[in-house]
């Protein structure tokens, strides 16, 4: 019976370096995706507090949305979520792994 339970932390540290948890993320109806919130979604995933198809049930989110999220934050960091430089990190991370 146990091992079939999953272990949840009860918080995780978020982006910014502060304690996450689920009633700290952001809300379920949120439609205005700025970096910080982001973050604290790939964050939270990244440290086992929710899994990926909790967080794309609970924001509505496709998976190739979030996968592009985590890939942002890998190559990135927080800078990559942003929407208005994309492109610019894109470019940047294809630069570096042809040389």
């Amino acid at each position: 019976m146990i091992e079939n339970q999953k272990i949840r932390p009860a918080m995780v540290v978020g982006p910014l370096g502060e304690p996450l948890t689920i009633e700290s993320l952001p809300a379920p109806q949120t439609t205005r995706w700025v970096v910080r919130r982001k973050a604290e979604v790939v964050a939270a995933v990244n440290g086992g507090l929710l899994s990926i198809d909790e967080v794309c049930e609970r924001y509505t989110l496709t998976l190739e949305e979030f996968a592009s999220w985590q890939r942002a934050v890998d190559r990135s960091g927080m800078q990559g979520l942003r929407v208005t430089r994309i492109q610019h990190y894109r470019d940047l991370y294809e630069r570096q792994l042809k040389y």
